[in-house]
């Protein structure tokens, strides 16, 4: 029980070691460390498409034509958009030969090239689906289910090959009861293989039902007008209709083109010549003459220390434009191995070369204490500018989460908010004092 013991020691601090080693090197949480030129931080869209224009796609069966004319009428006028003009036609799913033409729809998509895939099929799947027994297999049974969600699966990794941001549109409500069922089912089914396939899931299930979350054919469009926006068959759209679906795919794109637009300013997050499209001005690493970093202006260059990992004591050092160069290192772990014998282990640590507008600017924020939101903005000359705000009164005062906002939570969730006392909304009876004015009571005036 005491080799056991001291085991389990032994694994500790070679851990707390570790741990430390993580915690002492800044480096690591660098952003240049965190991106590479394909694996992009924290934005669903690539943040450099070619051109700076992103390429758009619909792919679909009878419900993607008129989802593209509603993607047109929201997106007519961008300019960062490039929406393609004809629909790459997926037949459906529970089709008979699907393997087969899933492997023509794969030699349509690599003859393509688009950033977006704004996919919606679904409309002809009503249908009992060929097992590999022979046997037709009924709508809805268990059995069909398991082989819709194989062939789901199948469709979604077609569109792996290309790297693209896809957004999958789920089928709406319709207007039979057994019908709708089924799509309720299959929509279960579309947004499970999106979300383990890395895609984004739009419901557009929601978006078309009454007050009571039953098919209607009428409904508000985008001004609040009520409009017909189903035809007589209970399951396509009008214009109206089209321009109402395409709006549940605007309202996931429009913020992933203003986050994709937000990380192109993340100093590395691009490759050289990206950030050389965007800074051109980047290149040259000699500090602006307001720079800490900056010879004979202020302090001296900050110059980060570190203890060697190995045992030893080593600095990173910096040359004159103020960079820290690489400083790599290695900790070795002393450990009892199975056999009862002690044996070493090494662990390379990688520090990479810190630049000095990012030491100055790392710098300057722990120097200072703000707590604030960060602005960056382009001017003449490819220069970056990069401040913070802070915001009035309690600089500790934490800000509330974007689903825990006013607008969110009544537009988005549907909340009611709690109305305040005297405010038009308030609807309490008797209604309560108003505490806030600032007007007296008339004294009664003595009788003469």
């Amino acid at each position: 029980m005491s080799a056991f013991c001291r085991h389990l020691r032994l694994l500790g601090v070679a851990l707390a070691v570790v741990l430390a080693a993580v915690l002492a090197t800044p480096a690591l949480f660098a952003p240049s460390a965190l991106a590479g030129d394909d694996d992009q931080v924290g934005t669903f869209l690539t943040p450099f498409p070619d051109n700076d224009v992103y390429q758009v796609s619909v792919f679909g069966d009878d419900f993607a034509p008129g989802l593209l004319k509603g993607l047109d009428a929201a997106f007519g006028t961008d300019a960062r958009l490039n929406i393609q003009q004809q629909v790459t036609p997926i037949a459906g799913i529970a089709i008979p030969n699907f393997d087969a033409k899933i492997a023509g729809l794969e030699k349509a998509i690599a003859s393509q090239s688009f950033n977006i895939a704004v996919v919606m099929t679904g409309q002809e799947d009503r249908i009992s689906i060929k097992g590999e027994d022979g046997k037709r297999l009924p709508i809805g049974s268990e059995a069909w289910m398991i082989e819709y969600t194989r062939r789901v699966d199948r469709l979604m990794r077609v569109f792996k090959t290309r790297n693209a941001a896809v957004y999958w549109v789920g089928l709406p409500n319709l207007a039979r009861s057994d019908a709708n069922d089924l799509a309720q089912r299959i929509n279960d089914v579309i947004r499970e293989r999106a979300y383990l396939n890395g895609y984004k899931y739009i419901d557009a299930y929601q978006g078309f039902t009454d007050e009571n979350g039953a098919y209607s054919a009428y409904g508000p469009d985008l001004e609040g007008a009520i409009r017909l926006l189903r035809l007589r068959d209970g399951v396509n759209f009008t214009d109206p209709g089209n321009r109402k679906l395409a709006h549940f795919v605007e309202k996931e794109l429009r913020p992933d083109l203003i986050q994709a637009k937000t990380n192109r300013n993340i100093p590395l997050l691009g490759a050289e010549a990206e950030q050389d499209k965007i800074n051109p001005g980047n290149a040259v690493k000699t500090p602006a003459p307001s720079s800490p970093v900056a010879e004979g202006k202020g302090s001296a260059p900050p110059v980060v220390r570190a203890r060697g990992l190995s045992g030893t004591s080593a600095s990173s050092t910096t040359d004159g434009s103020g960079d820290q160069k690489q400083d790599d290192g290695k900790i070795v772990l002393r450990v009892v191995g199975g056999n009862g014998r002690e044996e070493t282990q090494t662990i390379q640590i990688v520090r990479p070369a810190i630049p000095a507008s990012v030491v100055a600017l790392m710098a300057r924020r722990e120097a200072s204490g703000q707590r604030g939101d960060m602005l960056v903005d382009q001017i003449a000359g490819g220069i970056t500018l990069m401040s913070s705000i802070s915001p009035s009164g309690n600089r500790d005062r934490g800000r509330l989460s974007p689903t825990q906002a006013p607008y969110f939570r009544l537009l988005v969730k549907g909340e009611r908010l709690q109305p305040k006392p005297g405010r038009a909304d308030d609807l309490t009876w008797p209604p309560k004092p108003d505490t806030t004015s600032d007007a007296k009571p008339a004294e009664p005036q003595p009788r003469g």
